[in-house]
Protein backbone atom coordinates (compact mmCIF):
# COMPACT_ATOMS: atom_id res chain seq x y z
CA UNK A 1 0.00 0.00 0.00
CA UNK A 2 0.89 3.31 -0.25
CA UNK A 3 0.68 6.88 0.80
CA UNK A 4 -2.46 7.33 -1.78
CA UNK A 5 -4.12 4.54 -0.67
CA UNK A 6 -3.69 6.07 2.87
CA UNK A 7 -4.52 9.73 2.18
CA UNK A 8 -7.94 9.78 3.25
CA UNK A 9 -5.63 8.76 6.85
CA UNK A 10 -3.38 11.50 6.27
CA UNK A 11 -6.44 13.72 6.30
CA UNK A 12 -8.20 12.81 9.11
CA UNK A 13 -5.16 12.52 11.24
CA UNK A 14 -4.69 16.20 10.12
CA UNK A 15 -8.18 17.60 10.79
CA UNK A 16 -8.85 15.47 13.62
CA UNK A 17 -5.26 15.43 15.40
CA UNK A 18 -3.46 18.93 13.74
CA UNK A 19 -0.96 16.50 12.57
CA UNK A 20 -0.11 17.06 9.37
CA UNK A 21 2.02 14.75 7.97
CA UNK A 22 4.47 15.89 5.29
CA UNK A 23 5.62 13.11 2.51
CA UNK A 24 8.78 11.67 4.75
CA UNK A 25 6.72 11.95 7.88
CA UNK A 26 4.12 10.02 6.11
CA UNK A 27 6.67 7.26 5.07
CA UNK A 28 7.81 6.82 8.45
CA UNK A 29 4.08 5.97 9.36
CA UNK A 30 3.62 3.66 6.53
CA UNK A 31 6.88 1.75 7.49
CA UNK A 32 5.58 1.53 11.02
CA UNK A 33 2.29 -0.14 10.54
CA UNK A 34 3.07 -3.18 9.51
CA UNK A 35 4.68 -3.52 13.59
CA UNK A 36 0.91 -2.47 14.98
CA UNK A 37 -0.89 0.75 15.61
CA UNK A 38 1.90 1.22 18.86
CA UNK A 39 4.73 1.86 16.36
CA UNK A 40 2.78 3.75 13.80
CA UNK A 41 1.74 6.19 16.71
CA UNK A 42 5.59 6.44 17.73
CA UNK A 43 6.41 7.19 14.14
CA UNK A 44 3.56 10.20 13.70
CA UNK A 45 4.69 11.90 16.86
CA UNK A 46 8.39 11.47 15.87
CA UNK A 47 7.47 13.12 12.48
CA UNK A 48 5.85 16.04 14.13
CA UNK A 49 8.99 16.08 16.94
CA UNK A 50 7.20 15.02 20.06
CA UNK A 51 9.18 13.60 22.31
CA UNK A 52 7.51 9.93 22.69
CA UNK A 53 7.78 8.93 26.16
CA UNK A 54 6.67 12.45 27.46
CA UNK A 55 3.77 13.48 25.79
CA UNK A 56 0.35 13.19 27.05
CA UNK A 57 -1.86 9.79 27.13
CA UNK A 58 -4.40 11.68 25.67
CA UNK A 59 -2.61 12.79 22.97
CA UNK A 60 -1.11 9.39 22.14
CA UNK A 61 -4.81 8.03 22.47
CA UNK A 62 -6.26 10.30 20.10
CA UNK A 63 -3.85 9.75 17.63
CA UNK A 64 -4.23 5.97 17.88
CA UNK A 65 -7.97 5.74 17.52
CA UNK A 66 -7.54 8.15 14.44
CA UNK A 67 -5.23 6.36 12.73
CA UNK A 68 -6.97 2.61 13.71
CA UNK A 69 -10.45 4.22 12.72
CA UNK A 70 -9.49 5.79 9.20
CA UNK A 71 -7.28 2.30 8.29
CA UNK A 72 -8.06 1.34 4.55
CA UNK A 73 -9.74 -2.09 4.63
CA UNK A 74 -7.92 -4.09 2.96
Amino acid sequence: MTASDHSEMFAALCREVGFCLHEKGQARVLAALPNGLDAAVRAVLAAEGVDEPNAPGDLKRAVRDCLKANLPQA
